[in-house]
């Protein structure tokens, strides 16, 4: 999945406006205008489409988990330059404070069948052992999930 296509679910499964979207790239430490904001969720044919970097993703990721689980003490956290979907996924789990039990229920509620090693091979350092990389068709169920769960469709 690219950095637009999770920005564009995120944004679509809590309903997010532009002005929530900048408050949180500024929560993560990244001033963004609504023209950028805007760029970053047209679809990719769009003349105007800009891709969203690594960066500018983790930034919003940090801001999303400020803003769902507060500040921090101490030093803030550091936006990743190199993103993966492992990451992504460890992002909204410790923003919207799911347990593995939470995930695999979720999960299950979209018919996608997953196990509890699996799932924490995911969360694993790269170095580990039993770490495992978290593939496009997984994250985008998650994501579908939490669309299930979250989504308000607008009146």
């Amino acid at each position: 999945m690219t950095n637009n296509d999770v920005l564009r679910r995120i944004r679509y499964i809590f309903s997010l406006t532009d002005k929530k979207m900048i408050a949180l790239f500024a929560a993560g430490g990244l001033e963004a205008t609504r023209a950028d904001v805007s760029q970053w969720l047209k679809k990719d044919e769009d003349p105007d489409f800009q891709k969203c970097t690594d960066l500018k993703l983790a930034r919003f990721l940090n801001g999303f988990i400020i803003e769902h689980r507060g500040k921090k003490e101490g030093e803030e956290p550091v936006a990743e330059t190199r993103l993966t979907n492992n990451i992504i996924f460890r992002k909204l789990k410790i923003a919207l404070n799911l347990t593995s039990t939470d995930i695999l229920a979720l999960l299950q509620e979209t018919n996608f069948r997953l196990g509890k090693s699996e799932l924490s091979a995911f969360f694993r350092k790269p170095t580990h052992v039993l770490y495992r990389e978290c593939q496009d068709q997984i994250l985008r169920n998650f994501l579908q999930a939490l669309l299930h769960k979250h989504h308000k469709p607008q009146p």
